[in-house]
């Protein structure tokens, strides 16, 4: 999958929870869902059960604690799609 498409579909999922339009418009791969976007980690979680259902993958406890920034986040994504492509 491209990286741009999961990126849009990315911003699409973490929409509803950002406190920081600013930041959200001028969204990157070094975007901190945290402290730039303003998440709070209850809602990180709500992210993470979102990108999971989207995409179509499972996220292990481990890539759960690592996914705070965009860059990351695309990394664990693009992982687990890899993965799901040789089941």
């Amino acid at each position: 999958m491209d990286k741009q498409i999961i990126i849009e579909q990315l911003k699409n999922i973490v929409k509803p929870y950002i406190n920081n339009q600013i930041a959200f418009d001028e969204l990157s791969e070094t975007t901190d869902f945290i402290n730039d976007l303003k998440i709070n980690s209850a809602n990180l979680v709500d992210v993470i059960l979102d990108i999971e259902e989207v995409f179509d993958i499972t996220i292990d406890n481990q890539s759960m604690e690592q996914m705070l920034d965009v860059k990351t986040t695309l990394s664990i994504i693009e992982t687990k799609l890899g993965e799901n492509d040789r089941e």
